[in-house]
């Protein structure tokens, strides 16, 4: 059997803002909160950012259970978290 090799094909800015405008309101802010959630998470780094992350953790939660509701594609997970080995 001969297998095809998956490559990513990147989606245009203007696609992405047509399909993003196509989804509900509420997964609009729930993805816009996942992504500002994710990216924060990679700034709180050491000791003294525990109670940051945490809450942050809730926050990207939260998001996540909006998404996965609408579409369980649009999930952010630990691999979309720049900078972290979990």
């Amino acid at each position: 059997m001969i297998t095809r090799v998956q490559v990513d094909i990147p989606v245009p800015d203007a696609v992405a803002l047509l399909a993003g405008r196509a989804l509900p309101a509420r997964v609009q802010v729930a993805v816009a909160d996942a992504a500002e959630a994710a990216r924060l998470y990679a700034a709180c780094r050491g000791p003294q950012y525990t109670e940051a992350r945490q809450l942050l953790e809730a926050r990207l939660r939260a998001a996540n259970k909006i998404l996965a509701a609408h579409n369980p594609g649009l999930i952010t997970g630990w691999a979309h978290l720049s900078g972290l080995n979990r």
